[in-house]
């Protein structure tokens, strides 16, 4: 609810994006959280998927282009991973992307994405991970809305908690108790 309700504030990205995908334990079971951040390391977008294959990366694709689709990026960083030249391609094809996107499979672009990862991990369950599908999808979601809050919705500046306290009551309707 949280994310959805931020997801209008947050700033359009630049024309440069890094998607990769972490593992994520779900009753046991390794499943696949796809996110995407731009060049700044603001976060873009993420989707939590069951598998890791080439419907998952189209549906994170639509997904983080939807919003915008003229302010698509051109450039796109990934790792080796096999579904995504494919899934380029698609998106190229379905409008989603610009005609000619450039798409560079490097190591050390990729080390941003890489360790903000732990910006989202490091707040999960240690022992046994989720226990539904649902409820990691949701608790996902809400650490992602927070790191969005945290980095100033990708708006550079002075963004203070009290800002944070603001937008959040904003949003919610909600009463500030402590005003100074």
């Amino acid at each position: 609810m949280i994310e959805r309700r931020l997801r209008q504030f947050r700033r359009p990205h630049c024309g440069s994006v890094r998607i990769d995908e972490t593992y994520v334990k779900i009753r046991g079971k390794w499943r696949y959280l796809y996110r995407a951040i731009d060049k700044h390391g603001n976060p873009v977008d993420f989707l939590l998927t069951a598998k890791r294959d080439l419907d998952a990366a189209k549906r994170f694709f639509r997904k983080m282009l939807k919003d915008d689709p003229l302010l698509s990026p051109n450039r796109i960083g990934t790792d080796g991973a096999n579904t995504f030249p494919s899934t380029i391609k698609t998106s190229v094809d379905d409008g989603l992307l610009h005609p000619d996107p450039v798409h560079y499979v490097t190591k050390h672009l990729q080390q941003g994405i890489e360790s903000d990862h732990f910006r989202v991990k490091n707040n999960m369950p240690k022992i046994g991970g989720f226990h539904s599908f649902n409820t990691a999808r949701r608790t996902i979601a809400g650490f992602e809305a927070m790191l969005w809050l945290r980095k100033g919705l990708g708006f550079s500046g002075g963004w203070t908690i009290d800002d944070q306290n603001d937008l959040l009551a904003r949003l919610f309707g909600l009463q500030k108790v402590n005003k100074a």
